[in-house]
């Protein structure tokens, strides 16, 4: 049997490429994953999924990675990913379950659960930086992704600006730390506002800048959080119809004491160390 002769794609091919060379082989729903707060101390984790059309109509003016683009220019790319797009969703992990589970396990639960919630099937998933595993379809994780991939970023801009959005609102109901301006990434005035006032139920108190400035850094990264939510489901979808407000998800909020000890993750799950401060340059290259 002759098997299919190699596609090689060369990065100055153009962020449509590898879409392309995917498609040509008979994968016509190409879906791109991405997530966004992955090394922020505060806010939520999103992650979204995108599946662009085949030829110019899937060709986005100013698409490219989120971190790259002005916010206006994030805002308009924004607009034309959900107008054009075959299917999109995105997901919103609170930071009371980034605690609880740990960042990446809430990290690949994400960006799974966005795929599924696509509402055409992909045949093929691009994700960024490493494999997402369950998918049920093949799959490949790209390095720089949101920077090769059509798919990857029109998936980060969605999860940036869903992000972005929520942080102003949070900057409103806890105006002391300025999480409009540092959308709740470790800057010197984030630092320091932590510092003056302490931590607010938005912070992930698992974060070893977090947990320290709250006294509770003596406790197990899990065991740090002094607040659960409970009336909430951990995550929520936000459909092209309506957003989460995050509102919705702190009004919620009771206190009771933090269960010591860890919390179970399904197989192949495991969680990893606690996020060392500036793990976001490595890991997610934010710019802050």
């Amino acid at each position: 049997m002759l098997t299919p002769a190699r596609t090689v794609i060369r990065r100055e091919a153009g962020l449509y490429a590898l879409e392309r060379a995917l498609q040509r082989r008979g994968f016509r729903h190409v879906a791109g994953a991405d997530e966004a707060g992955r090394g922020a101390c505060a806010g939520p984790l999103v992650a979204a999924a995108a599946i662009l059309p085949e030829g110019k109509r899937g060709e986005i003016d100013e698409l490219a990675d989120s971190k790259l683009l002005t916010p206006l220019a994030r805002e308009r790319v924004y607009d034309e990913v959900v107008k054009r797009s075959l299917a999109w969703s995105v997901i919103v992990i609170p930071p009371a379950e980034v605690d609880q589970r740990g960042l990446h396990v809430c990290n690949l639960s994400a960006m799974r659960r966005a795929l599924a919630s696509l509402t055409t099937g992909p045949e093929y998933v691009l994700t960024d930086g490493f494999p997402v595993d369950g998918l049920g379809v093949p799959g490949l994780a790209v390095w720089k992704g949101d920077r090769v991939a059509a798919c990857v970023a029109a998936a980060s801009v969605l999860a940036k600006v869903t992000r972005d959005r929520m942080m102003v609102e949070l900057d409103g109901r806890f105006p002391d730390y300025g999480f409009a301006e540092h959308k709740g990434y470790v800057t010197d005035e984030h630092s320091a506002a932590l510092t003056r006032h302490g931590p607010c139920v938005e912070h992930r108190f698992s974060y070893v800048n977090v947990a320290a400035v709250s006294g509770r850094s003596n406790r197990p990264p899990r065991a740090r959080r002094p607040v659960v939510s409970a009336m909430l489901s951990p995550a929520s979808l936000v459909s092209p119809d309506s957003l989460v407000s995050p509102a919705s998800l702190t009004d919620a909020l009771v206190l009771w004491p933090a269960a010591e000890g860890t919390v179970g993750v399904a197989p192949g799950e495991q969680p990893r160390p606690p996020v060392p401060v500036g793990e976001d340059g490595a890991m997610e290259d934010e710019q802050r």
